[in-house]
């Protein structure tokens, strides 16, 4: 059991153990629905909520990986109705 969980962790590692792009999907009733972007993160309608996310992750989301200069990097708004 143990080689089967180091077999686990090493898989783990190599998959997410980096920065990579993800994507996400979400469904309403049986159909994809995308998130709402907001736009840009430091766009000026999204001050708020950008101070905001820094302030929550502050361990992760400043560290050097994340460009907040590039207008690519956007606030992704998913509403969960359901859980």
């Amino acid at each position: 059991m143990k080689k089967m969980c180091e077999e686990a962790e090493k898989i783990m590692t190599e998959r997410f153990g980096k920065d990579m792009v993800i994507a996400l999907a979400t469904v309403e009733k049986g159909v994809p629905c995308r998130g709402i972007n907001l736009g840009y993160f430091g766009k000026e309608e999204n001050h708020w909520i950008a101070k905001r996310m820094k302030e929550v992750f502050s361990e992760w989301i400043d560290n050097g990986h994340t460009d907040f200069g590039d207008e690519n990097t956007v606030i992704l708004c998913v509403e969960l109705t359901d859980g």
